[in-house]
């Protein structure tokens, strides 16, 4: 009885030792993709790093081009924004299968507004955004996954779809 006690023991800490593909305190990932935004297709690159077992912090690089029709004239505008976050991952307290990780958090960043025609004259303008998300992660190994990420108040409004690479 002790043999198959102490073999549940040792079962039962090696289940919460490898339960979960989420970043664990000090493994980082690299996240990339396109997003969905009002002001054109951004595309992005991000780097996280796990600073708990449920916490992560990191950051994020995103530039957009698009073209605006504005009182009959026609002008370009990039968009460039650099951005940082910190992120609460769900999968230890909802329990949650090892192959997926849902998260929710904040980010701030600075937008870079520029348009070549010096004499636009809309109010398109640089600045910071504060923003949130909500987001998922399916890891189809211990390294590879695909991320879809909901948020509002930042360049990436509607959001964005990527993958994820652990390092």
């Amino acid at each position: 009885m002790k043999k198959i006690i102490v073999f549940a023991a040792l079962l039962f800490i090696s289940q919460l030792t490898f339960a979960q593909y989420a970043l664990s305190k000090g493994e980082s990932q690299l996240n990339a993709g396109v997003g969905l935004s009002s002001w054109g297709v951004p595309v992005y690159v991000g780097f996280d790093v796990g600073v708990h077992p449920d916490i992560s912090v990191g950051g994020e690089l995103s530039f957009r081009s698009y073209r605006e029709n504005f009182r009959g004239d026609r002008y370009n505008h990039n968009i460039i924004g650099i951005s940082g976050n910190g992120n609460y991952h769900f999968n230890t307290i909802l329990d949650i299968p090892r192959e997926w990780d849902f998260y929710a958090g904040l980010n701030l960043g600075f937008y870079v507004w520029s348009t070549p025609n010096d004499d636009y004259p809309g109010d398109g303008s640089s600045g910071l955004g504060l923003g949130a998300q909500i987001g998922g992660r399916y890891y189809f190994n211990d390294r590879f996954a695909v991320n879809l990420e909901l948020g509002g108040g930042n360049a990436f409004g509607g959001g964005k779809f990527g993958i994820s690479l652990k390092l």
